[in-house]
């Protein structure tokens, strides 16, 4: 990338970079809250869910609203789903590390793919949904601009896309055929497919085995407070062994 675009470095970087990353956390929690109950992230404006008061300026700041107000509505008191400080405060924390990247571009573009897993995961992870819509973009972004982090060419990224999709497709149809249910979502092959558009093949093997781990990991943690081991939204350790992936290769 044109070193003109290189980036000054040091924590006014990072903290520019982060207090981006929590403004588009704010959008993207309200997009994993409303969109799942039919509702558009964009009509009307923000307001309390409990007495429905259109929110002001300042209880919009992304994290700092949240705290100040010590997550209730000013008006009602009606608690604020905490879902809104988490995910402000994960896509504050990947904007930062996403500012490691040498490059401005590189920066943006590395945090434009940390953004959409973040979405994905936890859209699946809170309702086992991985939406076509954002599986598609996720796959044309990456085909797009996945080459300027990754220096993995075009048909490479193509090929593991298809190939991703292709590897747990088969495996979620084996399965069933041999269990006669369902052990993977259909979501699963598309975000999977969709990262190695991004990444390219190379990085694929190592994503999988680190979305296994997460799994386990999360097993283990469950059998160990005997809670019920149901449905496990792989796609969205997917997306975090992706991060992972990105932010030790790629930075």
């Amino acid at each position: 990338m044109n070193a003109v675009f290189a980036l000054p470095g040091g924590p006014w970087t990072i903290g520019l970079c982060a207090i981006l990353g929590a403004i588009i956390g704010s959008y993207l929690a309200t997009i994993s809250l409303r969109w799942p109950m039919g509702r558009g992230a964009s009509s009307g404006r923000s307001a309390c869910d409990g007495c429905g008061q259109a929110l002001r300026w300042f209880e919009l700041i992304p994290i700092l609203s949240y705290l100040t107000a010590h997550g209730r509505c000013r008006r009602c008191g009606a608690p604020i789903a905490r879902l809104h400080l988490g995910v402000e405060i994960g896509a504050a924390v990947l904007g930062g590390a996403a500012a490691a990247a040498p490059t401005l571009g590189g920066a943006l573009i590395l945090s434009l793919l940390f953004w959409q897993l973040l979405l994905l995961a936890v859209l699946d992870h809170r309702h086992l949904w991985l939406p076509d819509q954002l599986t598609l973009l996720l796959a044309v972004s990456g085909l797009a601009l996945g080459g300027y982090i990754t220096d993995v060419g075009l048909l490479y990224r193509a090929a593991a896309m298809v190939g991703g999709f292709a590897a747990l497709g088969i495996l979620r149809r084996g399965f069933q055929s041999l269990r006669g249910h369902e052990g993977m979502g259909a979501g699963d092959p598309k975000i999977f497919g969709a990262i190695g558009a991004w990444v390219g093949p190379f990085a694929m093997p190592f994503i999988l085995l680190g979305a296994a781990a997460f799994g386990l990991g999360v097993a283990a943690m469950l059998v160990a407070r005997d809670r019920p081991m149901t449905a496990f939204p792989f796609g969205a350790y997917l997306a975090a062994a992706s991060v992972v992936y990105g932010v030790v290769t790629l930075l």
